[in-house]
């Protein structure tokens, strides 16, 4: 336990001590190095980050935040998931009986946390996690915090990640790291200005997968590359997009702030079009396909053959809709020629869309895996994997697939070796991916997914969001940071209007 953990305990075991004296409990404060952290926005994945970071030894959970007081309506990734990942962690195979679905929200995560620390510590019970409903209120009155982990929907990711590195905290937050190209810039400049250590959850970003495709691109094995195919199976596999503007409100549900939830954005009437997670698909809450998965997959691009910020983007997708994202889109990416590199075109397709696939490949052999995958077009050959690095295969020019490393099955690790019974990972992301951010916490290397790194990819995927609200062909000069060609309406989309009083 740390600070406040300890002075909590001295007023619940013994109320008359004076904190003047001798004590054994201050002991204990001085030997401690666990970083105390709030969770803020505990929905389903939210909640599912919360599970990771209660079993990491040198983590402190001290509040929780969300706008919804709990419910049972946020999304499974398959039956029973999310229930059965706090039913594991919790070691409580009655955890959730009475609830009709998924359940998460502020209580949830409170109960959540306060039961995983009675039962870790032999305590008939624990009550030291506080909830809020504000993260202002956190922000303000959570003295002892040294960092915030921010799981919100994606409006909301840049104002609460600010506030908390001005407020001194560091902070881990979601994917994409942005709502728009403005809140990139803004982000990597606070970190860098607070000092603070901060960190995208691009669990991939020193994947071994990631590492092999790295390392096969610098070998020149397929020479130098000049395009590469992107592609994903989202949205349409996970939510809808291309959806009409709801006409008719829909009762808030009991426990939600509707307005808060909003925050900067615009003042509407409440429906269930756009809660639980089918936010991603509006332009004022989500990015649509591109911001839910373009941060893994460009982060594992960018990596190996050094990708910048794109100076040219247009994009073709099904047919517009004024606030909705399309069912599908095709987008291109210019990039400028670099030391290392020719320039390079990046073609991303979602909602279904593939490339062509290449002449040369067998037709027996798979285009990509499950739907999705990327193709890396070399001078002497071409590379093919899974969406974030996986399963590389090189397709020489007479349609030859050579596999460079050995394929072996993936390994489902206990997310703590010392305690396996509490299963793997709840979120996708393993152990180290949050400890190089701890460490960075704690003063040690910059995490590599830091908002510093992550900027300029996050900036490229939002500039596609432009080009397929606007189906225009925008010019970035990202030193002054203008479209040299391009309408006032995409240029109003680089820094939207916040409603008061929220903004950065």
């Amino acid at each position: 336990m740390k600070r406040r953990d300890v002075l909590r305990g001295i007023g619940a075991i013994v109320p008359t001590l004076s904190l003047t004296g001798a004590s054994p409990f201050l002991a204990r404060v001085a030997a401690s190095d666990k970083l105390t952290i709030a969770s803020i926005g505990v929905g389903s994945q939210g909640l599912r980050v919360l599970l990771d970071l209660l079993r990491l030894p040198n983590v402190q959970i001290v509040a929780v935040c969300d706008v919804n007081r709990g419910s049972s309506d946020y999304l499974d990734w398959g039956p029973n998931e999310l229930r059965d990942k706090v039913r594991t962690v919790l070691d409580d195979p009655s955890w959730g009986a009475k609830s009709p679905g998924p359940t998460a929200g502020r209580e949830v995560a409170q109960s959540i946390v306060n039961a995983y620390y009675a039962k870790d510590r032999g305590q008939a019970s624990y009550n030291a996690c506080t909830a809020y409903e504000d993260f202002s209120e956190l922000l303000a009155k959570e003295h002892d915090l040294d960092a915030v982990i921010v799981s919100t929907p994606d409006h909301w990711h840049a104002p609460i990640a600010i506030a908390a590195m001005r407020a001194g905290k560091h902070v881990y937050s979601q994917k994409p790291m942005a709502h728009n190209v403005w809140e990139c810039r803004e982000m990597a400049r606070v970190a860098a200005e607070t000092k603070r250590a901060t960190q995208v959850s691009i669990f991939n970003s020193d994947s071994t997968a990631s590492r092999q495709v790295h390392d096969l691109v610098a070998s020149g094995v397929i020479g130098p590359i000049h395009s590469i195919d992107i592609w994903t199976k989202r949205a349409s596999a996970f939510w809808k997009q291309g959806l009409a503007t709801p006409t008719h409100a829909d009762p808030v549900p009991e426990g939600l702030n509707w307005d808060m939830w909003l925050g900067p954005a615009p003042t509407r009437p409440f429906s269930r079009e756009y809660l639980p997670f089918v936010w991603r698909a509006w332009y004022d809450f989500g990015c649509g396909a591109l911001g839910d998965m373009g941060e893994y997959g460009f982060d594992t691009i960018a990596r190996a053959v050094d990708l910048n910020v794109a100076d040219r983007i247009q994009a073709s997708t099904t047919d517009l809709f004024p606030e909705c994202y399309p069912v599908a889109s095709s987008i291109q990416f210019h990039f400028p020629k670099t030391a290392t590199r020719p320039e390079l075109q990046l073609r991303w397709y979602d909602g279904g869309i593939e490339p062509a696939r290449p002449f040369e490949l067998p037709d027996s052999a798979e285009l990509g895996n499950g739907g999705e995958g990327v193709i890396y077009h070399g001078e002497h050959g071409k590379l093919l994997t899974a969406y974030m690095g996986q399963s590389p295969r090189i397709l020489t020019p007479d349609g030859k697939l050579a596999l460079p490393y050995p394929s072996s099955p993936e390994k489902k690790e206990p997310f703590n070796p010392a305690k396996p019974t509490q299963g793997g990972s709840a979120s996708g992301a393993d152990a180290p991916h949050y400890l190089e951010w701890i460490r960075a916490c704690q003063g040690g290397p910059p995490s590599r997914a830091n908002y510093a790194y992550e900027s300029p990819i996050v900036e490229t995927l939002l500039l596609g969001c432009i080009a397929v609200r606007t189906h225009e062909v925008l010019a970035w000069d990202q030193e002054n940071f203008k479209f040299t060609h391009g309408s006032d309406h995409a240029t109003a989309l680089l820094k939207p209007p916040y409603r008061a009083p929220y903004g950065l």
